[in-house]
Parts: structure tokens; sequence; C-alpha cells
């Protein structure tokens, strides 16, 4: 892996990112979730209607010989993946719900923009983790830019942070996600249903190899 050249990617790429937001209205919403099956990596993506969450497809790619986890550049082992996956899909969803942060980075360039620039797609970032910057009142800062939210989405729960990737403004990210919580998830429901099924499928790939 070049990570000098894959900083430099994301230096330039990142002015491209647009921080409003790109649709009208939402009548689907996607879920992308990558899991490790064995020395490769399966990406799942779902589609479900908006605002009722109902799953609506589901397509999935197995990735052999991904690149290795490297923080701050986990688009380079994943994105791959998951635009084949997305390419499968029947229909594209409105907006895309990324198990990965967006400008919450360094360079304001992680996984939900990198794959929110390449599909030209609304795509906001979901971070277990505070992977960079500072938390003041509910918000993620660094040098006084508000990078994302820190929200708790289910009581006694820890909090999840949602960041834009692209197309997608700050207010619709604080507007948008309680609207795709069902309790008793943690996650927003359609990435909740990729990364269950991502596992499923994984689990159905490795009993077959025994």
């Amino acid at each position: 892996m070049d990570l000098i050249e894959f900083k430099r990617e994301q230096v330039k790429l990142a002015p491209r990112v647009v921080l409003r937001d790109g649709f009208s209205k939402i009548n689907t919403i996607g879920g992308v979730d990558c899991v490790p099956c064995g020395t490769g990596l399966l990406a799942c993506v779902v589609v479900c209607t908006f605002p009722s969450l109902q799953l609506k497809e589901k397509k999935t790619f197995l990735l052999h010989n991904p690149l290795p986890y490297v923080q701050d550049f986990m688009a380079y082992r994943e994105l791959p993946a998951i635009v084949e996956a997305f390419n499968l899909l029947e229909e594209e969803p409105d907006l895309l719900l990324v198990d990965g942060a967006g400008i919450m980075h360094p360079r304001r360039f992680d996984l939900a923009s990198h794959l929110g620039l390449a599909l030209n797609k609304p795509a906001i970032g979901v971070s277990e983790h505070l992977s960079f910057g500072t938390v003041e009142k509910g918000k993620v800062l660094d040098q006084g830019e508000i990078l994302a939210f820190e929200i708790t989405t289910r009581e006694h729960a820890r909090p999840l942070y949602f960041s834009p990737g692209h197309l997608v403004s700050l207010g619709t990210i604080l507007d948008l996600i309680p609207k795709t919580i069902q309790l008793p998830h943690k996650l927003p429901e359609p990435l909740h249903l990729a990364h269950k099924i991502a596992k499923r499928k994984v689990e159905k790939i490795l009993a077959a190899q025994e």
C-alpha cells in the first residue's frame, strides 16, 4: 500500500465533497456494511423504503484478497467491494448510510465521503467510535468546524457518530437519523439489516468451506 499516494488523493478529492442536500425527497435509504470473510471481504448493500424502513432489496459481493486495514484509509480496503455490490442493485437508493466515517477524518475524506463521491450519491457516515475530533455538547469538532454529531440512539447504549459523507447537510443528519431507528436496534435500520445479512452470508460461506 502506498499510503503517501493515498493521502495525496484524499487531500485532492476532499474539496469536491458537497455538504448540502443533493435530494428533494427521500423514498429509499440504503445501508452499506463490510464483514471479513476468511482472507476476503464481503460487502452488503440493502435498500429500504422510507419512512417505513421495510427491506426492499439486498445485494452482496465477496472481494478476495482486499488491502489490509489501515486507520484513516479504510476506503481503499472496502470501496472496491461496496461498489461491486452497489452495481448489482436493481434500484439505487436515494441516500446511503455507510458503516464508516464521512468528513470526521483528518483530511475530511473517509469511507462515506469517498463512496458518496465515487457514486455521486448522498451518503452519511455512521461510526461506533470517535475516530477524530473532540466532542462538545453533542458536536464533534476540529478547529471550530463541526464534523459530526454524537447521538445516543438507544437508552443506556453508547452513542454513535454521524458525519456527512457527500451531498448531505449537517442539519439533515439531525432530522433524518431519529427516523431511521427501530428499537431495540441501536444502529439505523438499513445499516442494522446490512450488517445482519452480511454476517449470515459470511457464516454460510465459511461453513461450506469446512
